[in-house]
């Protein structure tokens, strides 16, 4: 926002008046009425999303689906298509792959707009990768029933989260063949789901700018999802995978690239995706970048355990900022911990399963904890500072269970 006041950035598709507005708008803390009021509704079905959502897999929060993190238990590393998570702005639009394009153009490119059809982007080297896509407010529902504070947005618990192996054609080689200047500043991709419109304001369709930088690093296009076509739920015919970044960053849909000698700003990097409230700069903080620490049992809140009968407890971990080195549970409320056995080498971008045994005591209410350690050497804290729109939450969440 600086560089716009001093003339150094521009704003893509959005007036001031309302971009200012939004900034302002996102500095206040409203009461989060979905996690704190009701439950979120399950369904078979949603209106704007293509795929079945049965109640024992998902939890439907809006426009959203969230995963159920019980029905992962014994799926594997990688998330299946139909236990993914899905985040819509608007729904989900049904793409023919054999009239889709991408146009990469802007003032950074050495020449003119170039366009890649699906089959001359299938026809390029490709690349493999394995990498989790995580909302950015995964976890905001325990900034209210954990720390009693309000934030506004989706009330996710754990499960916006997924892990795939995507395969697709680095961002990198796409922006070399489209001449990539050495003016280029930021990339701003578009999706092709409809425009926003929020409060009466029209947003404009799903974009946020990526620092010329990272898009050339380790960014793909990807093209297929756990060996097959992307669904249409997931970004058919092609999206964006930002390895360790928030899931916005990740654009379904891709319809055309902007490449600009200017930094951009829109809505996705201005008043939403940035830090507000106490504790965090006036204005507002730096556009989000990489995901946090999280841990998640592969459990149902309130599952029952029979006392004295041997279990074995499973969940994952994963960091935006380095692989997971360990994790340990407590089954007491955290009064002891104990390390639990990871079942995957960690790696950066994706997660890591574990487990560990437990012999449930006395009949009654119990609390289940699990925090993780990265090799960065940061582990989980007991609390998440407080921001308003309930963004990186990564406190040790309470699972609560009750043996009988």
């Amino acid at each position: 926002m600086r560089q716009w006041a001093a003339g150094r950035a521009r704003s893509a598709g959005i007036g001031r008046r309302d971009l200012l507005r939004l900034v302002a708008a996102a500095s206040v803390s409203v009461p989060l009425v979905q996690a704190a009021a009701a439950p979120a509704l399950a369904a078979g079905s949603l209106p704007g999303v293509v795929k079945p959502l049965p109640p024992e897999l998902f939890t439907v929060r809006g426009t959203n689906a969230e995963t159920n993190f019980a029905a992962l238990r014994g799926t594997g590393l990688l998330t299946p298509a139909d236990r993914f998570f899905v985040r819509n702005h608007t729904s989900t639009p049904v793409i023919d792959e054999a009239s889709w394009k991408l146009t990469v153009w802007g003032d950074g490119l050495t020449g003119g707009p170039v366009d890649f059809s699906y089959a001359a982007l299938r026809a390029l080297p490709a690349t493999s990768r394995t990498a989790f896509v995580e909302c950015a407010g995964n976890g905001r529902s325990f900034f209210a029933s954990q720390q009693g504070q309000q934030v506004s947005g989706t009330a996710w618990t754990l499960g916006a989260i997924g892990t795939a192996r995507w395969r697709g054609v680095r961002l990198a080689e796409v922006l070399r063949r489209a001449g990539i200047g050495p003016r280029a500043v930021d990339v701003l991709p578009r999706g092709l789901d409809a425009e926003v419109v929020s409060d009466g304001t029209n947003l404009g369709r799903v974009r946020r700018p990526l620092p010329v930088a990272k898009a050339l690093d380790d960014v793909l296009l990807a093209y297929e999802m756990n060996g097959e076509p992307l669904p249409p739920d997931h970004g058919s015919p092609v999206r964006l995978i930002v390895p360790s970044w928030i899931g916005i960053a990740n654009i379904k849909w891709v319809g055309d690239i902007e490449v600009s000698a200017q930094p951009l700003l829109t809505p996705w990097n201005t008043g939403l995706y940035r830090l507000f409230g106490p504790g965090h700069p006036d204005g507002g903080g730096a556009p989000l970048t990489r995901q946090t620490l999280k841990s998640a049992f592969e459990l149902a809140p309130g599952a029952v355990f029979p006392a004295g009968r041997r279990q074995l407890l499973t969940g994952r971990s994963w960091s935006g900022g380095a692989p997971v080195r360990s994790v340990e549970v407590s089954t007491d409320g955290g009064a002891r911990w104990r390390p639990a056995r990871l079942r995957d080498e960690p790696r950066s971008g994706s997660w890591v399963r574990w487990s560990a045994d437990w012999v449930p005591g006395a009949p009654g209410a119990a609390v289940l904890l699990a925090r993780a350690t990265d090799r960065s050497g940061r582990s989980q804290p007991v609390t998440t500072a407080h921001n308003t729109q309930g963004y990186l939450f990564d406190a040790v969440v309470r699972h609560p269970v009750t043996v009988v």
